[in-house]
């Protein structure tokens, strides 16, 4: 049975996983719904309760039926490479791939339901701590007063998108920003603004979760850094003189972290924390297609080979059980 991995051509981390699962044995079908219709091309006819199908790219064709599992990387939009794209077509097209594929029996690394309800941070926010984890103080609003207020309660703040990057091309990040004193927040009413209490950080941890398995890394702040750096506040952009290095996971936020998998019918999940001076892990943000490779590269921590164990693991068609968390639709 093939593994799916939906992706962009230059994908990295994607390549990472693909040089396991090809050492494996493991068929892979690797493509873009961005060259849907054109490059990729697909076919279905729904008999006897079931859409039986194939997907064809870059000369392979697969049988829907004979996915054991799909990994949602991070795919372009449907059909946006097409010779005359438009959003008609693009909606079309994505109906047609994913609605044919929630059909089949394949794993979901994440299914696109999980992952569009657990991309939204008020969302993450209010799971993280039903699970247990830390999650400092935040106020999501359009208007300036309730700002003001909730600066005078908690004087040292950092302002962050809601959404995550600015949807340029390509996409372009948008860093974590400490709030400066006296800021009368009247710009807020242009748009909603997301506000938090500083975590005191005396390190950045990054928690790869796989299934089960559980990968932290932590990156030390300098002592001697200046609070309001970038580099400081928001780890994107951190210098790379200090590395990341290999960590133990508290059994308190390992519990945690598998319930919040577990409970939004996850497979993965790349988790930001900022450990403050008394070593507790604050939640931040879990980016369910968040990128692994930088950690692995500096750690060694075997993600890409672990994930592609996940992806690789027989299908329910193969004798194995799929639990909640590898959702299937059929």
């Amino acid at each position: 049975m093939t593994v799916l991995i939906l992706t962009s051509e230059e994908d990295v981390t994607a390549d990472m996983v693909v040089v396991h699962l090809n050492a494996s044995g493991v068929p892979v079908l690797r493509l873009d719904p961005a060259d849907l219709p054109g490059g990729v091309a697909l076919s279905g006819e729904f008999v006897h309760g079931a859409f039986r199908g194939h997907l064809q790219s870059a000369g392979r064709l697969v049988s829907i039926s004979g996915l054991r599992s799909v990994w949602v990387r991070r795919p372009g939009q449907a059909a946006a490479r097409a010779a005359e794209p438009s959003a008609w077509l693009s909606e079309e097209s994505s109906q047609a791939l994913f609605g044919m594929l929630r059909g089949c029996d394949a794993r979901w690394m994440n299914h696109p339901d999980a992952a569009h309800q657990a991309r939204h941070k008020p969302w993450q926010l209010r799971h993280a701590q039903r699970c247990g984890l830390p999650v400092p103080a935040t106020l999501i609003t359009t208007f300036p007063q309730a700002a003001r207020e909730f600066a005078d309660r908690f004087p040292d703040l950092v302002v962050k998108p809601v959404s995550g990057a600015h949807p340029q091309d390509p996409p372009r990040a948008v860093p974590t920003s400490r709030v400066a004193p006296g800021t009368d927040f009247s710009a807020v009413a242009f748009g909603p603004t997301l506000l938090q209490r500083r975590v005191g950080k005396k390190a950045d941890i990054r928690l790869t979760a796989v299934g089960d398995e559980l990968l932290a890394a932590r990156k030390e702040i300098d002592e001697d850094a200046d609070p309001d750096d970038p580099g400081t506040v928001d780890v994107r952009f951190a210098s790379s003189d200090i590395p990341w290095r290999p960590a133990e996971v508290p059994p308190r936020i390992a519990e945690a972290v598998r319930r919040y998998l577990r409970d939004a019918e996850l497979a993965y999940g790349a988790f930001d924390f900022a450990e403050d001076a008394d070593g507790t892990w604050w939640f931040l943000e879990c980016n369910q297609s968040g990128q692994f490779g930088f950690v692995e590269v500096e750690t060694g921590q075997p993600i890409a080979r672990t994930v592609a164990q996940w992806l690789a693991r027989p299908g329910p068609t193969e004798g194995t059980h799929v639990n909640g968390a590898n959702r299937t639709v059929c």
